[in-house]
């Protein structure tokens, strides 16, 4: 195994991940990764349930216990949400009362 940084083959265990995976580090670097890492994509769905609980103002631990999603994850997707919010303009009414005179 080599560490994905810097590619050095000298590391050491360096305790393990809340699932029971070994956790290294790099002697070299300090890079710390996980061997086979699993990736955990967050679906479209379990995204409208955690911004419907944020709107409903669930608290985030909530939203963990609802959805099983990580409350770091859950804190950041709020920010997102409420920084493309502030960037998207409010559509403005089209003005048809001006042609009903």
């Amino acid at each position: 195994m080599r560490c994905p940084r810097c590619e050095q083959q000298e590391m050491i265990k360096n305790g393990k991940i809340h699932n029971g995976k070994q956790r290294y580090k790099c002697k070299n670097c300090g890079r710390q990764w996980v061997e086979n890492p699993q990736n955990c994509r967050i679906t479209e769905e379990t995204k409208k349930i955690i911004a419907n609980c944020l709107l409903e103002k669930v608290s985030l631990r909530g939203i963990h216990r609802i959805t099983g999603v990580a409350v770091s994850w859950i804190q950041e997707y709020s920010h997102e949400i409420y920084h493309k919010a502030l960037l998207t303009p409010l559509s403005s009414k089209k003005k048809s009362d001006d042609n009903r005179r």
